[in-house]
């Protein structure tokens, strides 16, 4: 049987108040990981050329014209 399955019924032998417990005490120390761990950089030019190909064939200024004209009804 693996570690967690060996914790799984460790846990289920307890009452529901330490259970709980146990729940809130590894939420924290999981929180305390997330936090601790630096999330890399991200930059907005990650970004650049994304959806290209639902723009393709489409007229910028005739769209914008379009939109725009939908805003007066």
């Amino acid at each position: 049987m693996s570690n967690y399955q060996d914790v799984l019924e460790q846990a289920k032998n307890l009452t529901p108040e330490e259970q709980l417990k146990l729940v809130e005490d590894l939420s924290s120390s999981i929180r305390q990981l997330v936090t601790m761990t630096p999330k890399p950089k991200r930059s907005i030019l990650e970004l650049r050329g994304l959806g290209k190909d639902i723009w393709s064939g489409i007229d910028a200024q005739e769209y914008v014209n379009q939109e725009r004209d939908s805003w007066n009804g």
